[in-house]
Parts: structure tokens; C-alpha cells; sequence
């Protein structure tokens, strides 16, 4: 028996001591102050999906929860302010604590994997990772500096120069080093709107969403007058794109780039939550037949600032060799599209084959929600794999400044 069979056989037997998911749910993913949340905080997605957490386990006492990480990019009242209210707001006891994450694109599974970390070292039994992000309330400055000290923008080093290099030329570098033309990255973002489109016709999102009921402005110019309103499908998909009709777009980044608005992901608005905790806990609590899957490991590792989109690339391969799997063996590949051209660079380095990547379409299609992407992608990996048949998945993106990470995610 190979070492990789080794690893994947120990991997899909079941210990105590596993990190186990009971939930992976999300909010609506919606278009930046166009799309049914645009006057919806972050926070109060996240206490929407917070709330939805505890009621799928309703045999849980709330007690138990230990700790929430929460991953945020453009926090709303910095630091951990607002997710913390939300937190309480939503029912989880003061007893547990409580922090936000930020590792940019990959801060929702950063915050899955803080919980696992601490739940396999045993420093608590009960967690919740997840994310959320309003883009339309906290886009702009907040994500593009405007403001940085002089050291580093006259640093010798090129790579820290490189670190506040617009994210489409970084998508444009990926492009042009690595030979992906732009009749590709067309095809394969109408591939990301098609596989959404029929995903969201069959019903196939309604397990992992929760409906938002919120406030919505009418008219901007009377920003008092609102209505109430319940989200409850993503409003990005276009189920119309082609590849011709994204060829019309013009280059965003780059007079003469491949980059357009229709081949990366949308700016985004969302929210999604993960209840983990550790087997021999659920067992104890008789919820082990509502586990879904489980934690097996996460890699995450570094790259060049001005190529960040290679990020999943260098950080599968590090997973796979952790984990002792093959590449054969996965099932799913949730590869966050934050362009085209770096996705499909990544899978075509890869050698793995497209039609197991994002097979309900990706943030082309979604949108990416920064903070909230990786538990979103996690909420849609789940309930495909328990639909296909599958035991193994991945989850894994980009991450600006020049990252890439991955996590191994096992189907029960």
C-alpha cells in the first residue's frame, strides 16, 4: 500500500478526535449597491446566519459554545466591535469568546481553521468559524490604501512594493506569464454564470442559504424611506453570459489586458457560519448523526505579491502532500475564481480536471464576499459532495499580498 493510500485511508476512518462539522450555512450572496443587501451591515448578515446556526442543531445548549472566529476584511467599526454584538445579538452567550480574522481573500477559512486548530489541540470542544463582509458599506479606502508610510513606498524590496498592487494587474502578470489568453478566461466565466444558472434553477442552493430579512432603500435620494424585504437567492448569476457577450467587455485593468468585469469575481455582500466541534463531544451531546463532514487539514503558504492569483497552485500541492492524498482522489475543488486568468492557470498547473472544479459555479458567478468567501465556499462544497457521492473536497483561493491556502474537507 502506497503512502498516499495510507493517508487517505487514515484520513476517511473516523476518530474521537476529529474536528467535525454540524453546519456550514451562508447568507444570500449579493452585487455591491445594486443587489438585495446593499443596505444590510455586515454584522447583521452575520447574526442572520448566526441565528441560523444554532437553530439547525436545536438539541445544542448555546452554553457549549467556547469560541467564534470571524472573518472580516473591511470590519465595520474596526477590530471586533460589531461581530462581537452580533454575536451576542444572535444568542450565543457572553460565556463565549469571540475574534475577527483577517488574512484578506482566505479570512473565512483562516477563521474555520482557528477553530479547528484550537478544537484538535484541545483548548476548547465547541466552536464557530465563518465570515462576513458588506463591500458596498466598506469598499474603497479601506481596501485600497491611500495613506502608507514612505518606508515602504520607496522600499528596496520589489515584493513589499509589490504588496499594494492592484489586484486586476496581478490577474493581467498571472496572464501573461503563464499564457492565458482572454478568449479562455471568457469561456470559462460563462461556464462559472451557466453552472450557477442551473445550480440556482435546480434548487441546488436552497439547503446552504439563509434567507435575510432586512431593509432596503428605495429611492437614494429619501435614504429614510426603506421597506422591508427578504433575500434569499444570489443576484449575481447571469444565466444569459456566453462567451461571445463577455468578449464585448472592455479590459478593466489594462487598455490592451484580458481583465474585464465579466471574467472576475464580483464585489460583493455576505455572510457564512460553520458549527464544528470535536467527534467524541458530538457523541456525548447525541448529535453524531447530525455531523456532515469534518476538518482535515489546512496549508497555507506564500508567493510572489504581483502573482497572488497562483496562490491555490503552490498551496494544494503543500495540502496534498500533508494530508498524504492524491490529487486523483478529490472529488470537489471549491478554487475560489478571483479572475479567470489565475483559476484557470491554477487548475491547468494542476492537471485536475475542470468539470470537479466549482461545479455550482464560483465568485465569477457567486460573487466573493472577501471575509466571507472561504465559509461560503465551504457551505456550497458540503451538501455537492453529499449530492455526487463524494468523500473528499477541497477548498482553496488567492490571497492578496501574495498567498495561496487550502484545507482538506472530508464528507461523512
Amino acid at each position: 500500500m502506497s503512502a498516499l493510500q495510507k493517508g487517505t485511508r487514515a484520513i476517511l476512518q473516523k476518530s474521537p478526535n476529529d474536528v467535525v462539522f454540524l453546519s456550514a450555512l451562508r447568507t444570500p450572496v449579493t452585487r455591491v449597491k445594486k443587489g438585495g443587501l446593499k443596505d444590510t451591515y455586515d454584522h447583521e448578515l452575520l447574526a442572520t446566519v448566526l441565528r441560523a446556526t444554532l437553530a439547525a442543531t436545536p438539541n445544542l445548549d448555546p452554553s457549549a459554545i467556547q469560541d467564534v472566529h470571524i472573518g472580516t476584511v473591511l470590519s465595520e467599526l474596526g477590530g471586533s466591535k460589531a461581530g462581537r454584538m452580533a454575536s451576542l445579538h444572535a444568542g450565543i452567550p457572553d460565556t463565549a469568546a469571540f475574534q475577527t480574522v483577517n488574512r484578506a481573500c482566505s479570512s473565512g477559512l483562516s477563521a474555520i481553521t482557528g477553530v479547528a486548530h484550537a478544537i484538535a489541540t484541545g483548548t476548547i470542544d465547541v466552536g464557530i468559524g465563518g465570515g462576513m463582509e458588506s463591500m458596498t458599506r466598506n469598499y474603497g479606502s479601506r481596501a485600497i490604501p491611500t495613506q502608507l508610510w514612505e518606508g515602504l513606498k520607496e522600499s528596496p524590496n520589489q515584493n513589499a512594493r509589490d504588496c499594494i498592487m492592484s489586484m486586476g494587474i496581478t490577474a493581467e502578470n498571472v496572464a501573461e506569464r503563464y499564457g492565458v489568453n482572454r478568449a479562455d478566461q471568457d469561456a470559462f466565466a460563462a461556464r462559472s454564470h451557466q453552472k450557477a444558472a442551473k445550480a440556482r434553477q435546480d434548487g441546488l442552493f436552497k439547503g446552504e442559504i439563509v434567507p435575510v430579512t432586512t431593509k432596503t432603500v428605495l429611492d437614494p435620494e429619501k435614504p429614510d424611506v426603506t421597506e422591508k424585504v427578504t433575500i434569499s437567492e444570489d443576484d449575481g448569476i447571469r444565466p444569459t453570459s456566453t462567451p461571445e457577450s463577455l468578449a464585448k467587455m472592455k479590459p478593466a485593468f489594462k487598455p490592451d489586458g484580458g481583465s474585464t468585469a465579466g471574467n472576475s469575481s464580483q464585489v460583493s455582500d455576505g455572510a457564512a457560519a460553520a458549527l464544528m466541534m470535536r467527534r467524541s463531544t458530538a457523541t456525548a451531546l447525541g448529535l453524531e448523526k447530525t455531523i456532515i463532514g469534518k476538518w482535515a487539514g489546512t496549508q497555507v503558504v506564500g508567493c510572489k505579491p504581483d502573482e497572488m492569483g497562483i496562490g491555490p497552485a503552490v498551496a494544494i500541492p503543500k495540502l496534498l502532500e500533508f494530508t498524504g492524498v492524491s490529487a486523483s482522489e478529490i472529488g470537489i475543488w471549491e478554487i475560489n475564481e478571483a479572475f479567470a486568468s489565475q483559476a484557470i492557470y491554477c487548475v491547468r498547473k494542476l492537471g485536475i480536471d475542470e468539470e470537479k472544479v466549482n461545479p455550482k459555479g464560483g465568485a465569477i458567478a457567486l460573487g466573493h464576499p472577501l471575509g466571507a468567501t472561504g465559509a461560503r465556499q465551504l457551505a456550497t462544497l458540503l451538501p455537492e459532495m453529499e449530492r455526487r457521492g463524494q468523500q473528499l473536497g477541497v477548498v482553496s483561493m488567492c490571497i492578496g499580498t501574495g498567498m495561496g491556502m487550502a484545507s482538506l474537507i472530508v464528507r461523512e
